[in-house]
């Protein structure tokens, strides 16, 4: 994804201005290469009242991330008002210069130091890299901290729909909208099962036949299922589908039973898939069942962190003597997280017996695991990385074998003195390291599933 930076270098011109010049240009340079889009000054700042009149305009400006390149030293006055000016997240950067014995001509590290201490005692977060620009491990911090604070920018527009009440018993499904609001920004919207319902039994036949032609290309077996309910959770997709667009919401939360099944005489998994994949849309809506409004909430994050659906599924097995974990769910995996040696089927729920629901084993690769979670009663961000496996499906729907970076055993420990939720989220790709700033920026205690990062950051 791209992100928008404030390339901001600051000069004091009584050091070595060309080398901080030519440090400044190799910096900017790697950002370019890097794919960030930058917002910087015509010249580097140099006292405070250019970085007040540069602050101003960072405020204007819709940033992801907020980088101050110390090129020289200098003091704190001008990191505090840019940083003060801004809501994106600070990060401050510093080149190392040769011990020369001779003249000290950036002393840029001891300027990135008083920039922390004054953050700090003004409660601000920030990340730092203290490198030279070429260095990977700092462009791969600017990405990740960007990307934590461009999912904090647009929580705070995020939409999402819960439509029906969670099934009683499953408390891990209960949507607290007081908390979700006031830690990530997010809105929630109510809606009737019998408003999705209504519209559902209105979908024009012609949009549901085009619907299934386009699908046949995908699945094939589809003329070997019920045709009606099958028609029926194609009806439930365009209408899900329709009222995203209406309420302009980012995803969808939806008591997928019984209702579905006893009104509908369907299955709402396949329709979810397919929206969560993005089928036939301009942008997939995640969607979880059960009105798991934290898992759609976590699978928005997975989706805008990897610009690539997200899953939300059950962790239904453990097996301690290959060392993996069995996930699945009926029929909900996006399409496009098939494993291509596989021919993906159409099928039915595992007890209902009724369609649709996708059949097919996720694809092998990393994938990074994540659940907001409210087991203590406060939320919590659970992360998690680990490598799908190709293999045969372990059980019936969508479903996949896990490698996570720690014991199998463990993880089984953690999910149950943890009292963890059943329903974890998953995207292809490692996104922990954002994951992981993100919940810094927004005062979220993390819990980790196995090895944990180090990280440079206040």
């Amino acid at each position: 994804m791209s992100f928008r930076i404030a390339f901001i270098p600051l000069v004091r011109t009584t050091f070595d201005v060309p080398l901080a010049a030519e440090m400044t240009r190799r910096a900017r340079q790697q950002l370019l290469a890097a794919g960030f889009e930058l917002f910087e000054p015509e010249q580097p700042v140099s006292d405070l009242p250019a970085a007040q009149q540069v602050a101003r305009q960072v405020a204007a400006a819709q940033v992801d991330l907020l980088l101050i390149y110390q090129a020289t030293f200098a003091d704190s006055t001008m990191v505090v008002s840019l940083s003060e000016a801004s809501q994106a997240p600070v990060f401050l950067w510093a080149v190392p210069e040769p011990w020369t014995g001779e003249r000290l001509r950036l002393n840029a590290l001891c300027g990135i130091n008083l920039a922390a201490h004054a953050l700090t005692l003004r409660q601000h977060k920030y990340q730092y890299a203290y490198s030279l620009p070429e260095d990977p491990a700092a462009i791969q911090k600017i990405s990740a901290l960007a990307a934590a604070g461009s999912l904090r920018r647009r929580l705070q527009s995020a939409r999402l729909g819960v439509i029906g009440e969670h099934p009683v018993g499953m408390d891990s499904c209960h949507l607290d909208e007081a908390g979700l609001a006031e830690v990530f920004g997010v809105k929630i919207t109510r809606i009737a099962l019998e408003e999705v319902f209504a519209r559902a039994r209105g979908i024009p036949t012609q949009m549901v036949d085009n619907t299934r032609a386009r699908l046949d290309t995908a699945l094939d077996n589809l003329a070997s299922l019920e045709q009606v309910p099958l028609a029926g959770s194609l009806s439930v997709y365009l209408a899900l589908k329709e009222i995203a667009a209406e309420k302009h919401l980012d995803g969808l939360a939806v008591r997928c039973w019984p209702e579905f099944f006893t009104e509908m005489g369907c299955a709402a998994c396949g329709a979810m898939s397919l929206l969560s994949d993005g089928f036939g849309q301009a942008t997939p809506v995640p969607c979880s069942c059960e009105a798991d409004i934290n898992g759609t909430l976590t699978q928005l994050l997975l989706q805008w962190l990897s610009a690539s659906p997200a899953f939300g599924t059950d962790m239904v097995g453990v097996d301690v003597a290959s060392d993996s974990v069995a996930l699945w769910h009926c029929g909900l995996a996006p399409l496009s997280m098939a494993d291509p040696n596989s021919q993906p089927h159409g099928g039915i729920h595992s007890n209902r017996r009724l369609p649709l629901v996708l059949d097919f084993p996720l694809r092998p690769g990393t994938v990074t695991l994540a659940r907001v979670s409210q087991a203590t009663g406060s939320l919590r961000l659970v992360l998690g990385k680990g490598e799908m496996l190709r293999g045969i499906k372990p059980f019936s729907g969508t479903a996949g074998t896990l490698k996570l970076n720690c014991l199998a055993s463990e993880f089984l420990d953690l999910l149950m003195q943890e009292g963890l939720e059943h329903h974890i989220s998953l995207t292809y790709g490692d996104y922990s390291l954002a994951l992981q700033y993100f919940a810094n920026l927004i005062d979220l205690p993390v819990l980790t599933i196995g090895k944990e990062e180090v990280l440079m950051e206040r």
